[in-house]
């Protein structure tokens, strides 16, 4: 049987101890939370002057400034670190009498690891970084114990013969030490596993950043592709003006609303709301769109027939726990007279020109639950001066800071402040009270249909 080669660079990693998952900085994420996590935070550098040394760290070596404050009065402690990784340095200036201040212009025993020692030395010597020596390769040849790292998997037979090379160099690198202003020391060192390491990183960030834009690009598509199944015309009626909009708190959502013509002078007017959010809710916003404007070239003059069809096929298709909470109300153009099923939605508003309130609520379960589904229909008559108001969770469901809801009452005033209005500019000033009440991130899709029977 062919023995499988191990990749050096895991052979290398094997002999230093390093467990699988380690990154580029050394530190490991683990999946399994069976011990608490924990890598080296802060190493402790002290200085004789804080701002003298701060500009040697930030300005020279590159570090970033983390912390600068104070621990108690008059002590003062600043972190930095450097462009990679999570480890830091704090700097501390200690009283001249202590023994801390001692250890100023000692070896620290901090080492900084690089891809690239020489191209990193020659950079930092630009700067006025005073070096011990130029960059040096070094080797190992005593080969190290692989270690067992609790909470992972042993290592298997492959990675145990990797150990057997006792003699062969197992790490070779290139290092060389440097002094910051007070004389503390630290090593600069670089080797094959830390180059693959990075590059590794690297490939992985950028295949991330791929993903993450062409997933991006594939949802604004999905946003194009659902904006037109929004009504883009409206049937024109005699007596009803009427407009719609659909807010979406994500790039796609599950609310929707249609304009459907029915024929023989009768407009469908819908509103719905799919169960979740996003683009779970958005397939199944587009499924019930094409279930019902198929159904309703079929069963067109009867409602019931129309939704128990719709519900047959919103069950067919969907998953057990799909859902919609629907309004279907059908507006006689000759009669005025409009006829509805409530399907689990929020009550449809209608605002008499006495400013009386009308509710038509639910006259049947929502959508999609039950395989054998009935409604019953609503009737009722509009007049010249009325309003009707078809609205989603989204606008009495928005909250402000005071995590008070906007409620139905607050709809229904907005609705009567702004009631002279035609029907398009009636809706954007209801809209804008909702989001003027939510200053917060919106939460959930806003839909509203208002329809108006104009006086003669």
């Amino acid at each position: 049987m062919q023995k499988l080669k191990m990749p050096a660079s895991r052979r290398i990693m094997l002999r230093m101890g390093i467990p699988p998952g380690a990154r580029a900085d050394g530190s490991t994420i683990r999946l399994d939370h069976r011990a608490p996590y924990l890598r080296l935070q802060s190493v402790t550098i002290f200085v004789r002057e804080l701002d003298r040394s701060l500009g040697f760290y930030v300005e020279q070596l590159g570090f970033q400034l983390i912390f600068d404050g104070y621990t108690k009065p008059g002590r003062r402690w600043v972190t930095v670190a450097p462009p990679d990784g999570a480890a830091s340095l704090t700097l501390v200036a200690p009283e001249p009498e202590s023994p801390q201040y001692q250890l100023i212009g000692r070896p620290t025993g901090v080492s900084f690891v690089t891809e690239d020692v020489l191209a990193k030395y020659l950079e930092w010597t630009k700067r006025g970084v005073r070096f011990n020596f130029t960059p040096r390769l070094k080797r190992l040849r005593n080969a190290l114990h692989v270690s067992h790292t609790p909470g992972t998997d042993p290592p298997s037979h492959d990675e145990h013969s990797a150990q057997a090379e006792d003699y062969a160099p197992i790490w070779g690198g290139v290092f060389t030490r440097f002094k910051d202003l007070d004389g503390n020391s630290f090593s600069l060192v670089s080797d094959e596993l830390t180059h693959v390491a990075v590059e590794a990183q690297r490939r992985a960030v950028a295949e991330k950043l791929h993903a993450e834009r062409r997933a991006a690009h594939e949802l604004e598509i999905a946003k194009e592709v659902q904006a037109r199944l929004f009504p883009q015309s409206q049937p024109v009626m005699k007596t009803l003006e009427y407009a719609g909009a659909c807010q979406q708190a994500r790039a796609v959502g599950g609310d929707y609303y249609d304009f459907l013509h029915l024929g023989g002078g009768r407009l469908g007017l819908i509103i719905g709301d799919i169960s979740g959010k996003g683009i779970a809710a958005a397939l199944l916003m587009a499924n019930l769109q094409a279930n019902l404007r198929s159904q309703c070239a079929i069963v067109f003059d009867q409602p019931q027939l129309l939704l128990q069809s719709v519900n047959r096929l919103f069950c067919e298709n969907t998953s057990d726990s799909a859902f919609a909470t629907l309004f279907f109300a059908e507006y006689d153009d000759a009669m005025r007279r409009l006829r509805y099923v409530n399907c689990g939605h929020l009550p449809a508003l209608i605002l008499r020109p006495d400013n009386t309130l009308e509710h038509l609520h639910a006259t049947a379960t929502v959508l999609g639950m039950f395989k054998t589904w009935d409604c019953e229909i609503g009737e009722t008559q509009l007049f010249p001066g009325d309003a009707l108001a078809l609205y989603t969770d989204g606008i009495t469901e928005s909250f402000n800071a005071d995590e008070e809801q906007f409620g139905e009452e607050r709809l229904a005033a907005a609705l009567q402040r702004h009631r002279a209005l035609a029907p398009q500019s009636m809706l954007s000033a209801v809209v804008e009270e909702v989001r003027g009440f939510s200053l917060r991130e919106q939460h959930d899709d806003i839909t509203l249909i208002i329809a108006k029977c104009p006086v003669v």
